[in-house]
């Protein structure tokens, strides 16, 4: 048996990532705003014994966006009514630091670490899209490598009011009328360049010490962000041998910053479809090929290049020239659409089917699927994944029939043997910075 385990999350997308995934006969098509729909997901991924529930997220919508995006529940909410109705899944929510407060911040995330008793992840977002601007009474969005400034400065501060309690802060001594020992609360007084903080904060640590800290990063900036910071990396690689190569560069980056390897989980983003037989997978892929049109498929295009219209240009010219569109939203995925372009020679159509349509990377018998995830797991392209599911049924017929497989070949637990998310990712509890501290002046 493998003493080194997969790790598995799942994203909760309510209607789908896609834009016509809520047409299938069989989807909920208010799932996005359906409670008992995403307490369902909760429930089917922690009795597979899943890592974590993942919630994406972001700040603006237009009338062409996705039917999810138009109508769903914010993260942080929406993961503290699911801490009430699970045990043992992590809930990791993506918050932007683009557009919110370090203090605003911290305070929320400890406060669902609380509530779920040291589950809670944070996906630390920088946002793309410039029109989330205008819902925040900004001027303009930020340039990118601004907002990883931004990210790295916002991040800091948070994990530094998260310490703003020691973790014996609290006496509670009814006799003595002690509540607190004030030798063993801390105030941060930050002054930086982008945030002024005072603290404490009005929260003390959970059970996990902090929440995890979950990133994105393919830009060269988000990659260096993340192999510093990040304690997992969600990722959207084109294929096995992007993968690996992305593994191996992001594992090289954490060591080089005097980080263990090990302690990085790269997690690619996969929509799999499981079949009972060879049939019955291709049938189920046709069915999600049939929900993606070229009209929809033109939009989500548009996304990673800050919503940009290619309806304007030909199908099936060749794949537009656009200088250096999208580098200052999804630089990574824009920067790798154009370069595949040109790689390849594709037209407008094939690009765009490419990226919007199902790949076929793990789609098949349950065999085949776990074939795959072990392949990518043993030759270094993953440390696990986050499944997010394309047909209605798609989270029930991994967990029904994929996991026990991963579980009959020693790839994945049976059993949770802790109940924080850091416990799952197999991380120890972070020490607080100021006990280290007494504990060195008292050396010293």
């Amino acid at each position: 048996m493998s003493h080194k385990q997969l790790k598995l999350g799942t994203m909760i997308h309510g209607v789908g990532h896609g834009w016509g995934e809520w047409r299938h006969p069989d989807a909920l098509s208010d799932a996005s705003v359906n409670f008992s729909f995403y307490k369902q997901q909760a429930q089917l991924a922690e009795a597979a014994k899943f890592d974590f529930a993942f919630i994406a997220d972001s700040l603006h919508i237009h009338a062409k966006s996705s039917p999810h995006y138009l109508n769903r529940f914010e993260p942080l909410t929406i993961l503290s009514a699911l801490a009430a109705v699970t045990e043992h899944i992590g809930l990791v929510a993506t918050v932007t630091v683009s557009y919110t407060e370090p203090f605003q911040v911290a305070r929320q995330l400890a406060s669902l670490d609380h509530i779920s008793g040291g589950r809670a992840g944070w996906n630390v977002v920088t946002s793309w899209l410039s029109g989330t601007a205008d819902n925040f009474g900004k001027a303009g969005h930020p340039p990118h490598a601004e907002r990883y400034r931004i990210a790295h400065e916002h991040v800091a501060v948070v994990q530094g009011l998260w310490d703003s309690w020691e973790d014996d802060a609290f006496v509670r001594d009814k006799a003595s009328g002690q509540f607190f020992d004030p030798e063993k609360l801390h105030t941060l007084n930050h002054q930086g360049e982008f945030f002024k903080v005072k603290g404490p904060l009005n929260i003390a640590r959970s059970a996990q010490g902090q929440p995890l800290i979950f990133q994105a990063g393919t830009s060269e900036d988000g990659r260096n962000f993340a192999a510093r910071t990040a304690d997992a990396i969600f990722v959207s690689p084109e294929g096995f041998n992007d993968a690996q190569a992305y593994y191996l560069d992001l594992k090289l980056r954490a060591k080089q910053a005097g980080r263990n390897p090990d302690d990085l989980a790269i997690l690619p983003g996969i929509r799999p479809i499981v079949g009972r037989d060879a049939a019955d997978a291709e049938e189920r892929y046709q069915q999600a090929l049939a929900l993606t049109s070229i009209d929809d498929a033109l939009v989500a295009l548009g996304r990673p290049f800050n919503d940009y219209d290619f309806s304007r240009h030909e199908l099936d010219a060749p794949f537009p020239d656009l200088g250096d569109l999208g580098s200052n939203s999804h630089k990574g995925t824009s920067d790798q659409l154009k370069q595949l372009a040109r790689d390849q020679g594709l037209t407008l159509r094939q690009v765009a089917l490419r990226f919007a349509a199902p790949r076929r990377d793990f789609v098949g018998t349950p065999e085949q699927v776990a074939d795959a995830l072990q392949h990518w797991f043993d030759h270094q392209a993953a440390d696990g994944f986050i499944v997010n599911t394309l047909l209605p049924d798609g989270l029930q017929r991994f967990t029904e029939l994929v996991v026990p497989v991963l579980q009959q070949r020693g790839l994945f637990r049976e059993e949770y043997s802790g109940k924080t998310l850091r416990e799952h990712f197999d991380l120890a509890v972070p020490r607080n910075r100021y006990s280290q501290r007494r504990e060195h002046s008292a050396v010293a």
